[in-house]
C-alpha cells in the first residue's frame, strides 16, 4: 500500500482539516491500537503534547481511540518529544504518541508515533496502520468492561527533568549565563528548570505559550530573537529550540548563529576524543554542508548520509553501529540516551565541552568554514520533478557543477514543495544553478 497519510515524520496538517480531525485521529488510534496489543497484558499509550490550542482536540480524540480498543491511557500534558520518547520506554508502555507539528505555525499540529523502544516507527509500520485504517477498525471494539482507562502522570515533567540532569553528570553551570528560547513550546518548563537546577544564570524567553504563538518569531526556527538576547544581556550562550524542543540551534557569546552541522561535528569530534563515538563516525542527512564532511575526515572521522529525517539518521545508526547523528536544522540524536532528537541534552553536551575547555562559546563552537550553500523552496504541484524540462535542469547544473560540489532536490515530506539546494566553492555559480532549477520547477508549475 502507498504511504498518504504518513509524512517523514508522522502525520501533520491544518489542525480540524483532514488529516488532523477527531474522526481521522480516533480511526488511527484504533487501527494503531489494533496493531500493538500483543498478548494478555494490560495494554499502554503514552500521549504528550506541544502548546497549541488544537491540542485539546488531537489529544481527546486519540484517547477515545485507544480507549475503545481497550488500551489504558497515560496523558503526559505539555512535554517535549524527547521526554515522550524517554517516558514510554521508561513507563513499560506498548505504544506512545506525540502531538506536535514540531517548528510549524499553531494553525498545524501533527502526531507522532514511537514504539515500546522510544524509537519512531519504520516506514512498513505506519504503512500497516495505514492499510488497517482501510479496513473497519471497530469491528473489534472492547467489550464494556474490556475498555481502557485514561489517567495523568502528574510528575512527567519531574521525570524528565530528573533524566537530562543525569546526562550533565560531573558537571555544573555555575557562572554561565544562558539564554534559552523556548519557542512558547513544549519546553516552556523543563529547558529553564534544567539549566537553572544545574547552576547557570538563566534568561528564559519564548515561556509564556497562549496556544496561538508557538514558534511565532522565536525559537530554532527565528533564533533572531535569542541571538538579540544574547548581546542585551551580555550572556554567555543562546540556546533556541523549536515547538516540540527535538531541535537546537546555538549563539555564541557575539550573537552568532551556530547551526546543527557546527554542532554535530563539536560532539562527534569529542567524543571521538574521549573514546565514546562507536562506529567512528557521524551519520547525518543528504542536506549537511560539505563543510561537515571535510572537517570530519581530517578528524578520521567518517560521515554517512541519509534522506532527510531524524528517522531515517537513527535507521542508518543502528545500521551502522553509530551512536551520534543529526540534521543540519539541529535535530541532533545520541542514542546513548534516547532514539530521537533531543535539543537540552544536546545543548548539554555543547555546554560540558566549553566547560572543560573553559573557552568561550565562539571559539569552542565554529570548527569549520561551511561552503556557500543555497535553499530554495519551490511551490509545485503534481509529478513536476518528472518534467523533461525540469530533469534537463537538474542535468546541466549536476554537469556544471562537477566534483566540486553537491546538488540535492528533493519533495518535501510534510509540505507540497520542492527543496532545491545545492553548495559548492564558487558561491557565484551555486547561487546561479538553483536559480535555474527552480525556474525550470516554476515554469512546470505554473
Amino acid at each position: 500500500m502507498t504511504r498518504k497519510l504518513f509524512g517523514t515524520d508522522g502525520i501533520r496538517g491544518e489542525a480540524n482539516q483532514e488529516p488532523m480531525t477527531v474522526e481521522v485521529m480516533s480511526r488511527m488510534a484504533m487501527a494503531t491500537a489494533g496493531l500493538f496489543r500483543r498478548g494478555d497484558h494490560r495494554h499502554r499509550v503514552v500521549i504528550g503534547k506541544d502548546t497549541r490550542l488544537s491540542g485539546y482536540l488531537i489529544e481527546p480524540a486519540l484517547t477515545a481511540g485507544f480507549v475503545a480498543k481497550g488500551m489504558d491511557v497515560v496523558l503526559l500534558g505539555p512535554l517535549p518529544t524527547p521526554a515522550v520518547a524517554m517516558l514510554t520506554k521508561s513507563l513499560r508502555a506498548d505504544l506512545g504518541v506525540m502531538i506536535s507539528a514540531s517548528h510549524n505555525p499553531y494553525q498545524d499540529n501533527g502526531v507522532k508515533l514511537f514504539g515500546p523502544d522510544g524509537g519512531k516507527l519504520s516506514d512498513h509500520i505506519e504503512s500497516q496502520i495505514e492499510a488497517r485504517m482501510a479496513l473497519n477498525p471497530t469491528d473489534d471494539h472492547a467489550s464494556a468492561r474490556e475498555l481502557g482507562r485514561a489517567s495523568r502522570l502528574d510528575d512527567a515533567i519531574g521525570r524528565y527533568v530528573e533524566y537530562v540532569k543525569g546526562t550533565f553528570s560531573g558537571h555544573t553551570l555555575e557562572g554561565l549565563k544562558i539564554v534559552v528560547d523556548c519557542a512558547n513550546g513544549a519546553a516552556y518548563k523543563v529547558a529553564p528548570t534544567v539549566l537553572w537546577e544545574l547552576g547557570a544564570e538563566v534568561i528564559p524567553i519564548g515561556v509564556q505559550p497562549d496556544g496561538f504563538n508557538i514558534n511565532d518569531r522565536c525559537g530554532a526556527t527565528h533564533p533572531e530573537l535569542m541571538q538579540e538576547a544574547v548581546i542585551a544581556h551580555q550572556a554567555d550562550i543562546g540556546l533556541a529550540l523549536d515547538g516540540d524542543a527535538d531541535r537546537l540551534i546555538v549563539a555564541d557569546e557575539k550573537g552568532q548563529r551556530i547551526d546543527g552541522d557546527q554542532l554535530m561535528a563539536l560532539i562527534a569530534s569529542s567524543w571521538s576524543e574521549s573514546g565514546r563515538l562507536k562506529g567512528g563516525a557521524l551519520v547525518t542527512t543528504v542536506m549537511s554542508n560539505l563543510g561537515l564532511e571535510r572537517y570530519l575526515a581530517a578528524k578520521n572521522i567518517g560521515l554517512h548520509r541519509t534522506p532527510v529525517g531524524d528517522r531515517y539518521v537513527v535507521e542508518s545508526m543502528r545500521e551502522k553501529g553509530c551512536n551520534v547523528g543529526g540534521e543540519q536544522s539541529g535535530h541532533i540524536v545520541m542514542s546513548d540516551y534516547g532514539l530521537t532528537g533531543d535539543g537540552l541534552i544536546a545543548a548539554l553536551q555543547i555546554l560540558a565541552v566549553i566547560r572543560e575547555c573553559k573557552r568561550k562559546a565562539s571559539a569552542v563552537c565554529n570548527l569549520f568554514k561551511p561552503l556557500p550553500q543555497v535553499l530554495v523552496n519551490v511551490k509545485v504541484a503534481g509529478d513536476a520533478l518528472e518534467q523533461a524540462s525540469v530533469k534537463e535542469a537538474i542535468d546541466v547544473a549536476q554537469r556544471k557543477l562537477g566534483q566540486a560540489g553537491r546538488l540535492v532536490i528533493r519533495k518535501s515530506g510534510t509540505e507540497p514543495l520542492v527543496r532545491v539546494m545545492a553548495e559548492g566553492d564558487d558561491e557565484k555559480l551555486v547561487h546561479a544553478l538553483v536559480n535555474d532549477i527552480s525556474d525550470a520547477l516554476r515554469s512546470v508549475a505554473a
